[in-house]
């Protein structure tokens, strides 16, 4: 194999050019990003990526779920490929980066090896899976879901958003739907590159996250009925409000997470309670519960505490409380070699990196079960995601793509 020397870099203006074209397409209203999965606005983007990975000299697959595979071919026409990439579909309040830094880094990867006439044994793919976000259709990593087996392709073709549109017919009607079959594509390795989505790296003044597990999420829809009545005629004695069960429920929640720190999280994000007027004490409180840890025993151990925590709240204000699994995953351990790609290119580079546990799930997350998959972090300002004041700074996002064309170029092997 052909050294790989420290001044092999990609180009960052062009790079970054690219993330600010990308970001024109589904404009926010606060500087960021609404290119929501399978939108007119998620097409545009579709289609800008395409334009620039034939610029580049790339064939583009398309598999029915409407993931995108840009492959550009090694000088082994038996070699597994080596994947490379994100997403391009937002949050509703999305930033510039989340995701599109993944996708658009690989392409970078692949102009800086035409412009370096860079040829590996290993073909190379960029991918843009679809759904990542999950926010239209739950749920998130739907499409990589797919490919890795987790789901059928009818059940995720019938997931309806808000106005009950199915994912499968608004993925036809932006044409963006191919023939190929979902998940029949194998793998070499796949590597991600994303935002941190989080404060460690920056606080930590690191320029690389070398990932070497995602935690695992267990989300418990918690309902809670009490008795609806008067917030000023009903003595405090003989109340049974609901909201208040839930406030104390959530104190708990807290406490389970930091029991089991420094690696356990957890909070409730979706709380709605009944009938949510200012003057009538609620009756029902129904709210999800969200804990996560890179340890499957861990999240078992705070779900049976959530729910023996909450039933014994409810049981002493005479409520009943019911509990429904409604999502999650297992943490996953990434691919020892592949992690050790990353962190050797980042050794190479010299870059400040630091090991990290991903708390998000990612498409990666997926992929990990079929085939040796890594991530590569780099920082973002205040660890804000999901938001449109998401932010980045252009040497970051270098530093986050000179590494992935690094363990990239070690995995698939150069030639000359």
């Amino acid at each position: 194999m052909a050294a790989i020397g420290e001044n092999l870099k990609i180009n960052s203006e062009r790079l970054w050019d690219s993330l600010m074209e990308m970001a024109e397409i589904g404009p926010g209203v606060a500087g960021g990003n609404n290119r929501q999965t399978v939108t007119d606005e998620d097409s545009e983007g579709r289609h800008l990526f395409q334009k620039w990975c034939k610029a580049a000299g790339c064939t583009m697959g398309l598999d029915q779920m409407g993931n995108m595979f840009a492959r550009r071919e090694g000088t082994d026409p038996d070699a597994l490929p080596v994947y490379v990439g994100s997403h391009l579909d937002t949050q509703p309040t999305g930033g510039k980066y989340d995701g599109v830094l993944g996708v658009l880094g690989g392409l970078e990867l692949l102009r800086t090896m035409n412009d370096l006439d860079i040829d590996t044994k290993h073909p190379i793919v960029v991918t843009n899976w679809t759904n990542e976000e999950g926010t239209r259709y739950a749920p998130a990593m739907l499409a990589s879901g797919v490919f890795a087996g987790l789901h059928t392709q009818d059940w995720a073709y019938n997931r309806l958003d808000a106005d009950g549109k199915a994912f499968g017919d608004e993925l036809v009607r932006i044409g963006w739907r191919g023939e190929e079959s979902v998940g029949a594509r194998k793998m070499h390795a796949f590597f991600e590159l994303h935002i941190e989505q989080g404060p460690i790296l920056e606080a930590k003044d690191k320029q690389i996250g070398v990932v070497t597990h995602g935690q695992g999420l267990s989300w418990t829809e918690i309902t809670i009925v009490g008795k609806d009545a008067h917030t000023g005629s009903t003595p405090m004695t003989m109340r049974k409000n609901a909201g208040l069960a839930m406030a104390h429920i959530l104190v708990k929640v807290d406490e389970i997470a930091m029991s089991f720190a420094p690696h356990a999280v957890g909070a409730a994000g979706h709380i709605n309670v009944y009938p949510n007027s200012r003057n009538v004490i609620p009756g029902k409180a129904v709210f999800t519960v969200d804990l996560r840890s890179p340890d499957l025993a861990v999240i078992s151990a705070m779900e049976a505490r959530l729910r023996l925590d909450a039933q014994s709240i409810c049981d002493a204000m005479d409520m009943e409380v019911s509990f429904e699994k409604v999502g999650g995953f297992d943490p996953v351990a990434f691919d020892k070699t592949c992690v050790e790609a990353v962190r050797s290119a980042a050794v190479r580079l010299g870059y400040s990196h630091m090991d990290l546990i991903s708390g998000a799930g990612h498409d990666a997350c997926w992929i990990n079960r079929v085939a040796p998959t890594a991530m590569i972090m780099c920082p973002c300002v205040d660890g804000l995601s999901h938001n449109e004041r998401e932010d980045i700074s252009q040497e970051w996002a270098a530093a986050g793509a000179d590494v992935l064309l690094h363990a990239v170029l070690e995995t698939a092997i150069i030639t000359n």
